[in-house]
């Protein structure tokens, strides 16, 4: 049985966050585990996404494995150092904070029979925006929302108007 591990250290995120996505995919294969975390919305999942195509990229090429065949074998959180911080409180004392953060271990295998594909995954391309002034002013706003900014500021300005139209005393 072939084995491809990939790692990621100093992860800055509490291992017990890590720890419920991590579980949520262990023993799937691989493409259930990417649909599993493409859609999962805990901020854990997208660096365990990348470290999953990363062993998938790596089990392809390098060790020449199926992609169809592979599954997730272990996904290991374990806690990295903390790094230790003060908060001020009242009455001139201070509270420890413990920033944690975690290293994950991942194990992909290669099964005897390749599962049936349940999902499909594209890649899409990023796209690039141009950036500076000559790009925000190339922006356009579509009318609808203009009309929806006129209503805001008109609501606004009758509320200050309210307020410094009274007379003090």
């Amino acid at each position: 049985m072939k084995l491809q591990q990939a790692q990621l250290n100093y992860l800055k995120m509490a291992p017990r966050k890590v720890r419920l996505i991590s579980s949520l995919i262990r023993g799937l294969s691989v493409n259930d585990a990417q649909a599993q975390l493409l859609m999962h919305p805990r901020r854990a999942s997208q660096p365990i996404l990348k470290l999953l195509q990363s062993a998938i990229n790596d089990a392809v090429k390098i060790k020449k494995m199926e992609q169809d065949k592979l599954f997730v074998k272990e996904i290991r959180v374990d806690q990295g150092p903390m790094l230790k911080r003060w908060m001020p409180r009242a009455m001139g004392r201070a509270t420890p904070i413990q920033k944690k953060s975690s290293h994950i271990i991942l194990v992909l295998a290669e099964a005897e029979k390749a599962k049936p594909v349940r999902f499909k995954i594209e890649k899409r391309e990023k796209i690039k925006k141009p950036k500076g002034k000559k790009a925000k002013q190339k922006e356009e706003k579509p009318e609808h929302q203009e009309e929806k900014e006129k209503t805001k500021s008109v609501e606004g300005r009758g509320f200050k108007q309210r307020i410094f139209r009274r007379k003090s005393v």
